[in-house]
């Protein structure tokens, strides 16, 4: 979810109507959204066809969401209330989403594209002569990307010594062969909507996502490849997206959210990408975290904290890297 998040600059936030309002998982979803900046909302009320012969249902659940939404970042939000299963209202969805305002973009900055997806176009015994190279997909945050382009992929192959343990990640040199935006081959891509680029690398590297969370880009402007961060973080009061099934009291003592504590490992969302992270040293709002496996990113960037709850990651709170410490187990 909050990798999807990353490269987004709208968002459908979907409320069942057959549902009390909130669910546990909307309040998650509706915080995903805030600490990824996205203030372009639309609400859409599903399943109006189950409780269309209750209008007072419909629009009280409308009061209920317009509350549930106050004072957030989806205040003012247009609600629609639609039928997936019979495509009702879907039209006046489209019209929305065709309002929405294209964000200023950055074609002048060198490229950058966040990857999102990456696998192997190449059927099982394929013969060496049709044999191509693996694809990546994701979306560019800034600059221009052409076919033929010399490109670097960052961090790369990820190793871990046997002998040691140490972790250690080689950049990754390549060529731009193809760009495809959906089934439309083109010469060049800039930032906005997601594309696919085909590379002159081992297929093998781009297997089941592998390549997921690293950047490409032109090998002279790459991000540093980091190891460890500081960065100002805020706490949720409590968790989202977790039911309350025992007394009232003791739900809240149980889904307050503690605070950080040193070597306490969590998950950390970085980009596109989903990674472990130990807390070195907490400093009032302030955290030092070393990851658990090199990567790329920006000062400024957005960050994600979940903790495990009862066998599950939950968020607990969100930040901004202030602070980047290069990765010493790093070659070009």
């Amino acid at each position: 979810m909050l990798a999807g998040a990353a490269v987004m600059d709208s968002a459908l936030l979907l409320v069942a109507a057959n549902q009390p309002c909130p669910m546990p998982q909307t309040r998650e979803h509706l915080a995903a959204v805030e600490i990824m900046d996205l203030d372009q909302i639309i609400i859409l009320q599903n399943k109006i066809d189950i409780i269309i012969k209750d209008p007072n249902a419909c629009i009280k659940q409308k009061e209920d969401i317009k509350n549930f939404i106050e004072g957030t970042v989806a205040e003012g939000a247009p609600i629609i209330p639609i039928s997936a299963q019979l495509c009702y209202n879907i039209d006046t969805v489209v019209d929305y989403v065709t309002r929405i305002p294209i964000p200023v973009r950055d074609f002048i900055s060198p490229p950058q594209l966040i990857i999102i997806r990456s696998f192997d176009v190449n059927k099982p015994g394929e013969d060496a002569e049709t044999l191509k190279g693996g694809v990546a997909g994701g979306t560019i945050l800034k600059g221009v990307l052409r076919v033929g382009d010399k490109v670097s992929i960052k961090p790369g192959l990820i190793t871990k010594s046997q002998r040691t343990g140490a972790v250690q990640c080689r950049e990754i040199q390549s060529q731009i062969t193809s760009l495809m935006a959906d089934e439309n081959r083109l010469m060049y891509a800039v930032p906005g909507g997601l594309i696919g680029v085909g590379l002159k690398v081992d297929p093998l590297i781009t297997r089941q996502d592998q390549l997921v969370g690293q950047i490409i880009g032109h090998p002279e402007s790459m991000p540093d490849v980091l190891s460890e961060i500081d960065a100002q973080f805020y706490l949720l009061k409590r968790l989202l997206g977790v039911k309350t099934t025992s007394r009232q009291t003791d739900a809240e003592k149980r889904n307050k959210v503690s605070p950080l504590k040193t070597d306490e490992l969590l998950l950390i969302n970085v980009g596109s990408t989903s990674l472990a992270g130990k807390i070195i040293s907490v400093k009032k709002d302030t955290v030092k975290i070393e990851f658990s496996k090199p990567v790329c990113a920006n000062i400024g960037e957005k960050i994600a904290l979940s903790r495990r709850i009862d066998n599950n990651f939950r968020l607990i709170g969100w930040g901004e890297i202030k602070r980047t410490h290069s990765s010493k187990n790093y070659n070009n």
